[in-house]
């Protein structure tokens, strides 16, 4: 009798879209690394073997996890960004890189135009007043209507356009800022964002992280959105400094924030879970089921594909 075929060892970095590991589990043996105590030294102790390893777009892949994996030779990212990869290592090591790139500014803005009108609404508010039985004997406070309010967007790319033609949908009206006017955007542009703040009823991160960006939303432009200002955060955590932040809405500098993104992600600071006045989301910009299925299909297609030694069809060649 004829033995099975030994399936090929990989490694998942970081926890992704559970149908595509259990599909990936169906053809490889898949060490969960990132549900180890120690990462790092769950790779060296039990993935000696793996041929390819599966990050995400907030995964750091260092030049360690490269020398601990000596038999790694795919890098397969399941997301469209892949600007935590070490692609110096990953030359060095001769490991190839693949990504799933994909359009995600369209249900990003549909998650931040919900969120916009959440936090304003107190939309989360009113769902713990009414299952905590208080609706009968007490008034849930009011929130501020949409309607008629400033939108100041932080980044007019691709995400922030979507955010502007739901917001105006909204009857919003719309600021942008960022390094440069656009010449096809008819918005009002600022490049001072404290002085757009100044203008603003609600200011909205789109932008990318880098680091002229990092800690950009400080006490500075905080204390300008002022106290009957919102922040909604759709871009990366690090973009905020959540010190500033917390100590804006303790001291109602602010009106409140919608945040789906933090600076430690999926730690979140106490402080800010004990908050009513904010609204909390798990990085889920772009977790629809639509974007998660196509992501799975480019990613297994990949993965299969080096393994059977035919050419990966969404290769990343430069970066």
């Amino acid at each position: 009798m004829s033995k099975a075929p030994v399936k090929p060892e990989i490694v998942a970095l970081k926890a992704f879209y559970e149908p595509a590991l259990a599909a990936l589990e169906r053809d490889f043996v898949v060490h969960r690394a990132y549900a180890a105590p120690d990462p790092m030294a769950y790779l060296l102790q039990h993935c000696g073997n793996a041929r390819a390893a599966i990050s995400t777009t907030t995964t750091e892949v260092t030049r360690g996890h490269f020398e601990a994996l000596p038999k790694l030779e795919l890098v397969a990212c399941y997301g469209p960004y892949v600007t935590l990869i070490d692609f110096a290592a990953a030359r060095d090591h001769q490991v190839a890189v693949t990504h799933t790139p994909d359009s995600t500014a369209e249900p990003v803005a549909d998650l931040a135009m919900g969120m916009i009108v959440a936090v304003m609404r107190r939309l989360c508010e009113a769902d713990r007043f009414v299952r905590s039985g208080a609706w009968p004997s007490r008034v849930f406070p009011s929130g501020v209507e949409v309607r008629g309010k400033t939108c100041g967007i932080v980044g007019m790319g691709r995400i922030g356009r979507e955010i502007a033609v739901r917001a105006t949908s909204f009857c919003m009206k719309i600021a942008y800022s960022g390094p440069r006017r656009k010449a096809d955007v008819a918005y009002d542009y600022f490049n001072d964002l404290e002085a757009m703040a100044r203008t603003c009823d609600c200011l909205v991160v789109t932008c990318a992280l880098t680091p002229k960006t990092r800690n950009l939303i400080d006490a500075r432009i905080l204390s300008a959105l002022g106290p009957e200002g919102f922040l909604v955060n759709v871009a990366r955590g690090a973009i905020v400094d959540e010190t500033a932040l917390i100590a804006a809405l303790a001291n109602q500098q602010i009106a409140g924030a919608a945040l789906d993104v933090f600076a430690d992600e999926p730690r979140v600071p106490d402080a800010l879970l004990r908050m009513e006045n904010v609204v909390l989301a798990p990085h889920m910009g772009t977790s629809t089921r639509e974007v998660r299925e196509e992501r799975s299909r480019k990613l297994l297609l990949d993965v299969r594909a080096h393994f059977a030694g035919k050419a990966l069809a969404y290769a990343v060649k430069d970066a």
